[in-house]
C-alpha cells in the first residue's frame, strides 16, 4: 500500500507512557496486517504528551512485535547525536530484522538554532494550489527562541559540543554503513538499511537528499506552507545514485476518519489545543479529551497560532479523507504518502487506520 504511518506514541490525559508504548505495540500490529507499507516512530524530547524519545529503542520493539512491514524513524536529529551511535543503534536492529528498516535522519536541531537568529517569514495569504490548501507560514522564528527550547538544547548535547554540518553528517553516516569509512561500526556496516532525508523546507535537508540520491520525506502536517517547495527543491538537486535512479518522495499528512462527519469533527477537536502546546513552548501536552479541549477558552492569539495545522489537518469519512489525501499525492508528485493520526482513545485511533486503509484501497 502507498500509505504508510507516522506514530509519536502519545500520552493521553489520564494515561501513562507505558499506556502509549503498549499502543504503539498494538497499532503497528494492526498496521502490519491492514497493509500499511511502513511504520515510522518520531523523536520528541520533554513532552509530557509523546513517549517516543529514543525512536531507536522503540524500532527495535516494533519490530520485534511485526514480521513484514518496514520499521523506521520519523525521524532521528543528528544535531543530538553522532553519526556512529545512530549507525550501531541501527546495525543492531537490522541484526536481527534484516531488510525491514528505514534510517531516517532529520535536522531540526540545526534548524532550531538557525531559526532563533533568522528574520521571521513575510507576511503572505493563504492559496489553494490545483486543490491543495497552502495556508499562510508559521512564524518558526518566534518558538526558536523561546527560553525553554534553548535550555533544552543544553541537555541534548554534551556541553561545549558543536554540531557538524549536515551533509557531512550524512556522508559520514552513508560511510559507515558502505564500509568505505576508516572506522568499522560493528554492528552496522553493511546493514540492509533505507535511508532517508525527512525536511520542511526547501533548504539543506532537500539538498542533500537530492545531491546525495536518497530518498526525501516533506513535512506537510509540520510545515503545510513549504512542502511543494521542499519537494520541488529536493527533485531539481536530484541526482542519480546506487540506492535511486529517479527522485522518490513521501508527504506525511495529519489525519482523522471516523464513520461520520460529525464524530471525526468530534474526535479531532483536541487537536488545535494539543498544537497550541507546542507552539507556545511548552510541549505536546497529554492529549486532550473532546470534552477537555471545549472548556479551553481560545482568544484570537491562540487561533492564530495554530491555524494553519487545523486547516491542514484531513478529517472527516472515510471517503472524503482518502479522496484529499490523493489530492496532496497528486500536487505534491508523492509516491508515497505518510499518516499520522492522534485520538485521545486508542480505540478511535485503530479504528481510524482501519477505516482509511479500506476507503484507500477501493478502486
Amino acid at each position: 500500500m502507498s500509505l504508510s504511518i507516522l506514530d509519536l506514541a502519545p500520552i493521553s490525559s489520564g494515561g501513562t507512557a507505558a499506556d502509549a508504548l503498549r499502543n504503539t505495540i498494538d497499532l503497528a500490529r494492526r498496521a502490519e496486517a491492514l497493509g500499511y507499507g511502513r511504520y515510522w516512530l518520531a523523536e520528541h524530547h520533554f513532552a509530557r504528551g509523546v513517549a517516543s524519545s529514543a525512536p531507536a529503542v522503540l524500532i527495535g520493539l516494533v519490530a520485534a512485535a511485526t514480521s513484514t512491514i518496514r520499521v523506521g524513524s520519523g525521524a532521528v536529529q543528528l544535531g543530538h547525536q553522532t553519526p556512529l551511535s545512530v549507525v550501531e543503534q541501527f546495525g543492531l536492529i537490522d541484526a536481527l530484522y534484516p531488510g525491514r528498516l528505514d534510517l531516517g535522519i532529520g535536522r531540526s536541531g540545526q534548524r532550531r538554532a538557525e531559526l532563533a537568529h533568522a528574520r521571521p517569514p513575510e507576511r503572505q495569504e493563504a492559496r489553494v494550489v490545483d486543490g491543495l490548501l497552502i495556508p499562510p507560514p508559521f512564524d518558526w522564528t518566534r518558538l526558536a527562541r523561546h527560553p525553554h527550547l534553548a535550555f533544552q538544547a543544553t541537555l541534548l548535547q554534551q556541553p561545549g559540543a558543536e554540531t557538524p554540518d549536515f551533509a557531512d553528517q550524512i556522508d559520514e553516516v552513508l560511510a559507515l554503513l558502505k564500509g568505505t569509512h576508516e572506522a568499522h561500526a560493528v554492528p552496522g556496516e553493511g546493514a540492509d538499511l533505507q535511508v532517508w532525508i525527512l525536511g520542511s523546507s526547501g533548504g539543506q535537508s532537500a539538498q542533500v537528499a537530492g545531491e546525495r540520491g536518497l530518498p526525501f520525506a516533506a513535512n506537510y502536517h509540520v510545515s503545510p506552507s513549504s512542502v511543494l517547495e521542499a519537494v520541488e527543491a529536493y527533485r531539481e538537486a536530484f541526482k542519480p545514485s546506487d540506492e535511486l535512479a529517479e527522485p522518490y518522495v513521501i508527504v506525511s499528512a495529519d489525519a482523522v476518519v471516523a464513520e461520520d462527519e460529525a464524530r471525526a469533527r468530534e474526535l479531532a477537536s483536541p487537536y488545535g489545543l494539543w498544537v497550541r502546546s507546542i507552539r507556545t513552548g511548552a510541549g505536546a501536552m497529554p492529549y486532550p479529551t473532546p470534552e477537555e479541549a471545549a472548556a479551553h477558552v481560545w482568544s484570537d492569539a491562540d487561533r492564530e497560532l495554530v491555524q494553519d495545522r487545523i486547516d491542514t489537518q484531513f478529517v472527516g469519512t472515510p471517503e472524503t479523507v482518502a479522496e484529499r489525501l490523493r489530492v496532496l499525492r497528486r500536487v505534491t508528485g508523492a509516491d508515497e504518502l505518510l499518516v499520522t493520526t492522534i485520538t485521545h482513545d486508542h480505540t478511535d485511533r485503530v479504528r481510524s487506520y482501519e477505516l482509511l486503509a479500506e476507503a484507500w484501497e477501493r478502486p
